[in-house]
């Protein structure tokens, strides 16, 4: 097996186009070098959240104030209070310790919504060692009064803040949401992006019937998921031309896999439910299989297959657009062979 599986993304070098995605065991070092013996490209480390910051200062601020408008003295109950360690600083630590443990690239996650203050986060992920910084656009347009326009321009704003505020490269994670995705994504990259990452993965709450409280639901995604990014990297592929890196998130679970990312236009495929399921050793055998599937195919590299079937290359470009809509509802049979 002599295919070259090296691949660039963000500028980084990496010796396999398979990434460790965002996952909260890439935090644990021990973890992250078993990725790193197993073959990942590269390492995602889990989001760094707006709200977990703002929660815990709130929280502090909270507890310092308490019974300070009933008791004067209570003014001197605490001394003054100095810096004390929060999420951000917890974040950045286990940051460290993951660049010190591996030899290939560590990606560090923000989450955020607002400008502001998250450029002073973004600079700290720099600091700490991060080799690029994946921002992920992560946003429930649930407010009447606000059009798309204005969501969107200040999504650009967040992005542009971020990227005038650090060196290393920039990747925005963002959502399938937006009204038109094509103008959006060529605005992101305007606005500063090295690369894009398709797509984040909204996680649908439930109802417990017997209290009707919300509840939370996190499912693992599936293969059939990673059709939608695909869809999407084949047609942005031509139009934002290969200086853009594009990385396919969800759905990716064998080498199978891989490759239709890569087909389509991708530079790495990301990795984080097969992680889960089948630990990190499953990445070897995703390799050795990809490997495999190129050298049969008579493939040379990741580099000669990469975009051999996006929208541009493709021999039927309609089929990415609303022509596939069309085919599907029409390709459909009852149980017994028939048309409907």
């Amino acid at each position: 097996m002599n295919a070259d599986l090296r691949t660039c993304y963000l500028g980084l070098d990496l010796r396999s186009p398979i990434v460790a995605s965002a996952s909260p065991l890439n935090v644990d070092p021990v973890f992250a070098r078993r990725l790193e013996r197993a073959g990942v490209g590269a390492i995602v480390l889990p989001s760094l959240f707006e709200e977990d910051i703002l929660a815990e200062e709130s929280d502090l601020n909270r507890s310092l104030e308490q019974g300070t408008e009933h008791f004067a003295e209570a003014l001197d109950y605490f001394p003054a209070v100095g810096h004390v360690a929060g999420a951000a600083d917890r974040y950045l630590a286990s940051l460290e310790r993951v660049k010190a443990a591996v030899a290939v690239p560590v990606i560090g996650s923000l989450n955020a919504t607002t400008p502001g203050r998250w450029v002073d986060y973004a600079r700290r992920i720099e600091s700490a060692g991060a080799d690029a910084l994946e921002l992920n656009v992560y946003r429930i347009a649930a407010d009447p009064a606000r059009t798309a326009s204005e969501i969107e321009a200040a999504d650009l704003e967040l992005i542009a803040a971020v990227r005038a505020s650090i060196r290393i490269p920039l990747a925005i994670k963002l959502s399938p949401f937006y009204s038109a995705l094509a103008n959006f994504a060529a605005s992101a990259v305007q606005a500063g992006a090295d690369g894009l990452v398709l797509f984040n993965r909204f996680y649908q709450p439930d109802l417990d019937l017997d209290t009707l409280e919300v509840e939370p639901r996190l499912e693992l995604s599936q293969p059939w998921e990673m059709r939608l990014p695909m869809r999407w990297i084949a047609i942005l592929r031509p139009q934002l031309g290969p200086s853009v890196c594009l990385a396919a998130s969800s759905g990716v679970d064998q080498a199978s896999d891989v490759v239709k990312c890569l087909i389509v236009g991708a530079d790495v495929a990301m990795m984080t439910s097969a992680l889960l399921r089948h630990g990190p050793e499953h990445v070897s055998i995703v390799e050795a299989n990809l490997r495999s599937w190129l050298d049969e195919c008579g493939y040379d590299s990741v580099a000669q297959l990469r975009a051999s079937a996006s929208q541009a290359t493709a021999p039927d470009p309609a089929a990415f657009e609303r022509a596939n809509y069309i085919r599907v509802l029409r390709s459909w049979v009852t149980p017994s062979g028939r048309r409907p």
